[in-house]
């Protein structure tokens, strides 16, 4: 009944046309005073004509009706079973639900690749992340306490925590950079200040010069990345005693405006160099080391990416790594 109805109100122009010709008719047959036998006869005529008319479009709307109930019940595959079209309006409705159709499947595969890709990275963070806390553990029972061991694995807990959570805002909203200038010296201090104790306990040399240097750059994100390659730089290089077995420069050169992080350590292989900015790649030393994560390189050539800066890596294995950051003037609109 509901059906019926819905039919009737679509069909309501048809039904108040014919009624009106049947008004009209009747008017004239009596404004003119004519006989209504012939009359009766036409509405009987346009009755019986029009009913069969009228029975099949009903079985045919009701039929492309209880199909359409059924596709909805599947909605995964309704798109691609949808009843032919029959004018040029239901070509159009069809073609905007296969956009939508087709837009789902793309944001759903893209959800899901993410949620795949947010798995796999905190499965490896869990099992990255474990590794200080049971350091610390371990040197928690030990008599006497040694504070400085427990500051380092405590710092290597917030650089991973700091990872993850740069990891999660990286795709946000870009009201998350604040692109200023910058004294490069500020920034640069604060980082190694972080990595202070590290230094002290590995005991590894600081080449640090003043750069006099103010860059156009968002001064969280900058010193993430600065972070990230001092403390890759801290993990590869082997404890020190004298400079050329372990120390680690912070050089500017104003020319080209690069910021270069230079360090003795155990280097990279030549064909493990165009991966490393890859996610998820650790390279022949990091998984022999057993301290790479994959991810921080990676995150870094995100990062500058999003400010307009260039990141470019040399390596020789066992003398060193050379990290070269562009700084010039972030001119790229971040997205």
């Amino acid at each position: 009944m509901k059906f019926l109805f819905s039919y009737l109100n679509r069909r309501r122009k048809s039904i108040c046309v014919g009624s009106l010709l049947c008004a009209s008719t009747a008017l004239m047959f009596y404004l003119y005073d004519l006989a209504w036998e012939p009359f009766c006869y036409i509405l009987a005529f346009w009755f019986f004509l029009c009913l069969p008319v009228f029975w099949l479009d009903f079985r045919h709307d009701r039929r492309r009706h209880r199909g359409l109930t059924q596709l909805a019940q599947n909605p995964e595959e309704a798109a691609q079973c949808l009843p032919p079209s029959h004018n040029l309006v239901e070509q159009d409705y069809q073609a905007l639900i296969h956009a939508i159709a087709d837009n789902h499947t793309q944001v759903t595969a893209d959800y899901a690749a993410r949620s795949q890709e947010l798995t796999d990275y905190y499965t490896l963070w869990a099992h990255q992340i474990k590794t200080p806390i049971a350091a610390m553990g371990l040197l928690l029972q030990e008599e006497p306490v040694h504070p400085e061991l427990l500051a380092a694995e405590l710092g290597k807990v917030e650089d991973y925590v700091e990872m993850a959570l740069s990891y999660l805002r990286l795709d946000s909203d870009s009201s998350d950079y604040v692109l200023r200038r910058y004294a490069l010296d500020t920034i640069l201090r604060a980082c190694v200040r972080k990595y202070a104790r590290l230094f002290i306990l590995k005991r590894i040399e600081l080449e640090l010069d003043e750069t006099h240097a103010k860059v156009l750059t968002d001064e969280k994100w900058l010193s993430f990345v600065i972070g990230q390659l001092l403390s890759n730089a801290l993990k590869y290089t082997p404890e020190g005693g004298t400079p050329e077995q372990g120390r680690i420069s912070v050089t500017w050169e104003d020319a080209t405006q690069t910021l270069t992080i230079g360090d003795t350590g155990i280097g990279i292989r030549p064909e493990d160099l165009p991966r490393v900015f890859e996610k998820g790649f650790t390279g022949y030393n990091g998984r022999e080391q057993k301290k790479s994560t994959g991810i921080g390189l990676y995150l870094c050539r995100r990062v500058l990416g999003k400010l307009g800066h260039s990141i470019s890596i040399t390596s020789i294995p066992g003398q060193g790594t050379q990290v070269q950051l562009g700084l010039a003037a972030a001119e790229q609109v971040i997205e």
